[in-house]
């Protein structure tokens, strides 16, 4: 009931729609007939820590590493050369459709998990600025239209690697199981800010219900009390998590930590390795204890 409620709130807004599922399942189908979506396969594991069951997904094959490694040092020549904006224009194969006047819903070229989706603003603004009302607007008429995990990557060393701002999305469940970190937040819910006590690094998480209507006031709130907001300057580096029920932001200091980058994903339970190498990281140092070095101790 909870989620018809929702709905009924957010259809309210009937000067922005977003596109519907089955149009990002159809453009989905055309971007891997042509080619212009990759996908990487991976094996998947559990490592619990702190009562935490961390998904992991790993490159499944020595030709999905070997294209992870090209990839990598793709990223690596094309940070040395000009920037392109790959969203202005952006790839008509991977473009879903419109959002409003402001955004549009873009697939992920490169995603580990199925029907990644980006919201993408149709004019340049910096991956590291503030969102604001129009970006949660698009947000969550993606959100009326399916349920999804929202993220964002506060800079570069948030875990962005696009400086064109953009929001993200992966579908709920992820590859049909629970999100690892909603229990947590189920049972610590008191309050309308609070943390949860299992979490070992810093981090603030707000309420949402069935109204997110003042979204917008409540991130900003968040992310005063996760001590990012500075006057006159953008928001220090952070991550934020979004669902239709709840909003959890967390500070950040390191976008790798021995190797194994970290995006706002793992924050929600789901990291990713290349390799073995970085899974043995991942195994000895616990996932607790890679957030709290990518983050900062709560």
């Amino acid at each position: 009931m909870r989620s018809l409620t929702w709905h009924l709130i957010m259809d309210d807004r009937p000067s922005l729609v977003a596109p519907s599922w089955s149009s990002v399942t159809a453009q989905t189908e055309r971007a891997l007939a042509c080619g212009a979506l990759r996908s990487f396969d991976t094996v998947q594991s559990v490592i619990e820590d702190g009562g935490v069951r961390f998904l992991v997904r790993q490159a499944a094959n020595l030709a999905r590493k070997e294209e992870a490694s090209k990839l990598a040092a793709k990223s690596a020549a094309d940070a040395a050369a000009p920037w392109r904006d790959p969203f202005s224009p952006c790839e008509e194969a991977l473009r879903v459709g419109d959002i409003g006047a402001r955004h549009f819903l873009l697939l992920n070229k490169f995603n580990v998990l199925d029907h990644h989706l980006l919201i993408v603003t149709n004019a340049f603004e910096p991956q590291d600025s503030l969102i604001d009302a129009d970006d949660f607007a698009a947000l969550f008429a993606c959100l009326a239209r399916f349920d999804a995990l929202g993220f964002y990557n506060g800079g570069t060393i948030a875990g962005s690697s696009q400086p064109h701002k953009h929001l993200q999305m992966v579908p709920l469940p992820l590859d049909g199981l629970s999100l690892p970190i909603e229990p947590f937040i189920d049972a610590a819910h008191r309050e309308a800010i609070f943390r949860v006590p299992e979490f070992r690094f810093d981090h603030a998480v707000t309420w949402l219900g069935d109204d997110a209507s003042d979204a917008c006031d409540m991130y900003r709130t968040l992310l005063d009390r996760i001590g990012v907001i500075r006057r006159d300057a953008d928001p220090l580096p952070y991550n934020l998590l979004v669902t239709r029920r709840w909003m959890f932001a967390v500070p950040r200091t390191a976008s790798h930590v021995e190797g194994v980058a970290v995006n706002a994903l793992g924050f929600a339970g789901s990291l990713f390795v290349r390799d073995d190498a970085q899974r043995e990281v991942v195994q000895r140092l616990g996932p607790m204890e890679l957030l709290v070095r990518a983050s900062r101790p709560a």
